[in-house]
């Protein structure tokens, strides 16, 4: 609709370009130019494909400001160049991709020297990267024929902008064919051996990162083509070169047989758990199996493993020596030397090697002892949850895990057979039964002396439930079950004990429902009766306050709240109050249709009420602006006198049974105040009563303004009786020449009050009104009138 109705303002640019000396940089200060090129403004448009335009734009990203500019404004044109050339028109798309001499000053900046300016390199990425998605075949073409592409690219790695660029061209080129040739070109210029060659020691950190996130990309993203494009022939060759055990052995020979460089260990191990990254089944947590794909598709390449496994001795003897590090002082203690980031991911490696279940992996790990030093990590470092829950997941697999396939002797009977080599190792080598008692008993003995919780008590519980478990049920339960009975028997007494005890109590506290849920329902359940729940059948409080809450609030409650129920009333009354309604709403009618310039009759005021002698005659006179004689003798002003009444503040009730004029304020402020005080002693009466019933009300409640008998309002305690069958309140209010007397009756038996007001000014003919209501809608007339 913006659009379709021309709402949008001429652009200045338009104008702009009407000059026929406009520069670039006067274009590109205004703050539309952005948003009139991606909307494709035909004269920006032609304008910036000008051949200098597009030179100078292009030169404004490859090349450093001068140093003379301001820093705030020192990368303003260069951004604003890169914005314009990656805006996604068509003709700069074009003409950027079919220009060779812009291509060649583009890439130009790839030759300049290391460091690159990280600024400057996202914005030639950026131009890059969609000008491969936009014209691939013209911009692979072009690359190609540059001979030290890859050279440069690896040179620049260290710059992420420039890591991201490579990654493009592995996942931006369409169509297939020509992505597959894009990976062939790449294998055959090496970029695999190259990055391999970037973590290394001699290297700095950047590059260490950038070619190990590379290197990994790229497994996960030729594994997931491969998985998307099942019916390719071609074999990704970057994937299978990054598989081969002479490029896992090139990886571990950069960062064992040269200096220790924790950098360098840490990017190696992160490509081989990329490497041993595999998807399982469903039912062990992970993706499940592509339609068409076989499990044996998802084991870790044996290539890979044949080249870790005589490097596991390297990665043992980190975990004893790792690469010197400061000292760390915490809130609990000094650590010398602290866990570390290259120990806590050769635990992580090891842990992805036992999930590769491979005999001769085992095997290594057990000859080591590398299983029994990691636990000596988990108990000595009783802070680091990083460690605790690397140690859990290896102990996990290791109970849940079937035997190895070599681990199966064929002379032997099949369920003898079934052994694994690791869960022996770890139940008697290890000791690890006694292990988890002996911590379990030490911590309970230093919190009994006012210690903390260690950290990794949340771990062991579920290491300890992870054994019970598999006794029970796991694959390897019989054998678990034979390594606790040839345990010691102290220590078997002490495990048996820990179980149904310790660990018990533990499980019992740790699955008590926080939330008792047996009665919570689904918001979307329909139709329920909250009236049917199980309120005391002799509080008719409760029952009440439930009802009043299940109302429904709409616009017209208020109006037919305590007012539909005439079996409650006598139908004279409920006539006289229909009567009476229907009056006030004819005399507040005529008050909402004066003008707007009128005073607000709702305005809260001093009124003053008229004597009889000058009270109006139903035809209509004019009013009265005396005041009483007590007001005169005293030479006070009354607090709610007028000082300029109008007719039309007055009401008129008359008909028959009431003729006294008297202001609608006035009315509405003395209902209040009475309301107020009964509604206070309506919590009374709903209160049980004591077994005798005397005295049962108490002393009357006062209204806050009763100094003085003269002022409106000012309640006076005429009569108060209760019984136990029937209780009733009863109060007099003197307005003016008019005595109210208004009395609330509350029948207990039948949960219903009445409400009865009786008006007799000096005089004149008194009126009787009385309304009926249930005691719920009693509840909500003492919230209204109390502020609740």
């Amino acid at each position: 609709m913006f659009w379709k109705f021309d709402l949008h303002t001429t652009s200045h640019i338009d104008t702009l370009l009407e000059k026929e000396d406009v520069t670039l940089t006067e274009v590109m200060d205004e703050d539309d130019v952005l948003q009139e090129c991606k909307a494709q403004n035909h004269k920006l448009v032609d304008f910036l494909l000008r051949p200098q335009c597009m030179e100078d734009l292009v030169t404004y990203i490859t090349q450093e400001p001068s140093a003379d500019v301001e820093e705030k404004v020192k990368y303003k044109y260069p951004n604003i160049s890169c914005e314009l050339l990656t805006s996604d028109v068509g003709q700069i798309n074009d003409r950027l991709g079919e220009d060779e001499n812009l291509l060649i000053k583009l890439y130009g900046f790839l030759q300049n020297e290391p460091p690159l300016n990280p600024l400057l390199a996202s914005f030639f990425s950026k131009v890059l990267s969609i000008l491969i998605g936009r014209k691939p075949e013209q911009i692979v073409e072009f690359l190609r024929k540059r001979e030290d592409f890859v050279d440069l690219m690896i040179k620049h790695i260290g710059t992420s902008a420039i890591m991201d660029l490579l990654l493009r061209m592995l996942t931006c080129i369409e169509p297939q064919q020509l992505r597959q040739d894009v990976l062939n070109w790449l294998n055959e210029e090496k970029v695999i051996q190259r990055l391999v060659d970037m973590v290394q020691p001699s290297q700095d950190e950047d590059r260490h990162s950038n070619a190990s996130q590379s290197l990994c990309e790229i497994i996960r993203l030729s594994r997931d083509q491969m998985f998307q494009v099942q019916g390719s022939s071609d074999p990704d060759p970057l994937l299978s070169t990054l598989e081969k055990q002479e490029t896992v052995e090139q990886l571990l020979f950069n960062i064992f047989d040269k200096e220790k460089n924790e950098s360098a260990i840490v990017s190696v191990i992160q490509i081989l758990l990329t490497l041993f990254e595999t998807r399982r089944p469903a039912f062990e947590g992970h993706m499940e199996c592509p339609p068409g794909m076989s499990h044996p598709s998802f084991s870790v390449n044996h290539s890979i493993l044949e080249a870790v496994r005589p490097r596991l001795k390297d990665f043992h003897q980190l975990l004893l020596e790792p690469p010197k590090a400061n000292v760390m002082k915490t809130t609990w203690g000094v650590l010398d030397p602290p866990v570390g980031n290259t120990r806590l991911n050769v635990v992580r490696l090891v842990a992805s090697l036992l999930q590769s279940n491979t005999h001769s992996i085992n095997t290594e790990l057990i000859n080591l002892n590398t299983l029994g030093i990691i636990l000596d990590m988990y108990f000595k470092y009783i802070w680091n949850n990083f460690l605790h829950i690397q140690v859990e997941i290896c102990t996990a697999m290791i109970l849940a895990m079937p035997p190895a396939p070599t681990d199966i002797q064929p002379d032997t009977e099949q369920e003898n057979a079934r052994e694994s080599i690791l869960i022996k190792h770890l139940f008697q080598k290890c000791q690890f039964i006694q292990r988890i008692v002996e911590a379990w008993s030490s911590n309970e003995k230093e919190q009994a002396e006012g210690g903390r919780r260690r950290g990794y008590m949340g771990h062991l519980t579920r290491i300890a439930n992870s054994i019970v478990h598999n006794c029970d049920k796991g694959p390897n339960g019989p054998q678990i079950q034979q390594l606790i009975s040839e345990l010691p028997a102290e220590d078997r007494e002490k495990w048996e004990a820990f179980i149904s005890g310790q660990l018990s109590d533990t499980n019992k506290r740790n699955t008590v429902d926080l939330v008792n849920t047996h009665h919570i329902h689904s918001s979307s359940d329909d139709e329920v009766d909250f009236k049917d729940s199980g309120f005391h059948q002799d509080s008719s409080l409760q029952q009440a306050f439930s009802d009043y809450q299940m109302q429904q609030m709409t616009s017209n409650f208020i109006e037919q709240f305590g007012f539909n129920d005439e079996e409650f009333a006598d139908q004279d009354d409920v006539a006289n109050i229909a009567l009476f309604e229907a009056r006030c709403k004819e005399k507040i009618q005529q008050f909402e249709d004066t003008g707007s310039d009128e005073e607000d009759i709702w305005d809260e005021k001093d009124v003053t009420f008229a004597p009889e002698a000058q009270r109006r005659p139903s035809s209509g006179s004019t009013d009265s602006e005396e005041s009483t004689d007590s007001e005169e003798e005293d030479g006070k002003r009354d607090p709610f006198e007028a000082s300029n009444p109008s007719t039309d503040d007055r009401m008129e009730v008359d008909t028959g049974w009431c003729t006294q004029d008297y202001y609608i304020s006035t009315q509405r402020t003395c209902l209040y105040q009475l309301m107020s005080i009964l509604s206070v002693k309506l919590l009374c009466l709903f209160s049980p009563p004591p077994p005798d019933c005397d005295g049962w009300l108490g002393t009357s409640v006062a209204s806050p303004s009763s100094t003085s008998a003269k002022d409106c309002g000012r309640p006076k305690a005429e009569e108060e009786t209760a019984s136990c069958e029937q209780r009733s309140i009863t109060e007099t209010v003197i307005n003016g020449s008019m005595k109210e007397t208004v009395s609330l009756t509350v029948d207990a038996k039948t949960e219903t009050a009445v409400f009865k007001r009786f008006a007799k000014p000096s005089g004149a003919l008194h009126f009787n009104q009385q309304v009926a209501c249930k005691m719920q809608d009693l509840c909500f007339l003492s919230d209204l009138f109390t502020g609740k």
